[in-house]
């Protein structure tokens, strides 16, 4: 095994508190991303893609999920992930609904190929690095599609801070009641919700920061938000780095791994006797002696 090989699961189990540090992590990286690109680009720079890659790279030294490395990789995701999004439409003047649907086909195109290389999507299953790299590749990309769907809500479609966080509150609701009144593919209800997370945020972050004439915001300003956000994240984590509350139990490790292991097996075989069928029957045997 590699030295750098993870011994356990990077990611942290799912409950409340992985949601609710989750959907703040949004609004803090919204907010943020935009206090440093109107304050000043090359800091905006630096903080983005510096920490982006610091926190990544933390993240990867570690050999299971250690929560202040993970959640710190978390929030650099967002706000690189908004940056990339913004720069998108800013940079080269692409509407909202090129730039969600770009980014939307960016997500599965991820998916496919992380679920045709694994055998899984399974958040319990990122125990070896070549997951962990899928994961974190699709993460950056839910936040850059959350972004530009954000922001086609609140501007492109007139709705407004408020009411584009309103509707993707109701929104997320949608795969926890299919989960639990219909049995919804549990890694297909995660992920659903992962992407609406940050939508959700970012749409009362801006509502909160942003001046009431850009799209009836209550004008705290970006750097208050981006503070309050990151205070109440760091209390969070604080605390169940402390609890070790979400720990992912070793069962659904164990469990996911053997179900990505089968997933896996098939698909080799399924190529092997494609291989075969293509190579016509053996002739070892026929042959004359």
């Amino acid at each position: 095994m590699s030295r750098r090989e993870p011994l356990a699961a990077k990611v942290p189990e799912i409950g409340i508190l992985f949601w609710v540090i989750k959907i703040l992590t949004t609004g803090m990286g919204e907010a943020t991303s935009d206090y440093l690109g109107n304050s000043n680009l090359v800091l905006a720079g630096l903080i983005g893609v510096g920490g982006f890659a610091l926190a990544l790279w933390l993240q990867f030294r570690a050999r299971r999920y250690q929560a202040v490395r993970y959640w710190f990789a978390v929030m650099m995701v967002a706000v690189f992930g908004t940056m990339v999004a913004d720069g998108l439409h800013v940079a080269l003047n692409l509407p909202y609904p090129f730039t969600t649907a770009f980014y939307a086909a960016a997500v599965g195109v991820i998916f496919f190929c992380w679920h045709r290389s694994e055998g899984t999507l399974d958040i319990h299953s990122i125990t070896t690095r070549r997951r962990e790299v899928y994961y974190w590749v699709t993460v950056l990309a839910t936040f850059a599609l959350g972004t530009a769907a954000g922001d086609l809500t609140a501007t492109s479609m007139h709705l407004g801070y408020f009411a584009s966080g309103v509707l993707f509150t109701i929104v997320i609701a949608i795969p926890a009641l299919a989960r639990w009144r219909f049995g919804l593919n549990p890694v297909l209800a995660f992920w659903f919700a992962y992407v609406l997370t940050r939508p959700l945020g970012a749409s009362f972050a801006d509502w909160l920061g942003k001046p009431h004439q850009t799209g009836g915001g209550l004008g705290w300003g970006d750097g208050v938000v981006s503070g309050i956000a990151l205070i109440a994240i760091v209390a969070l984590v604080g605390y169940v780095a402390v609890t070790r509350r979400d720990i992912q139990p070793d069962g659904d490790i164990d469990d996911a791994n053997h179900d990505a292991n089968l997933d896996a097996n098939r698909g080799d075989n399924r190529d092997a006797n494609l291989q075969d069928s293509r190579r016509g029957p053996l002739s070892s045997e026929s042959a004359p002696s």
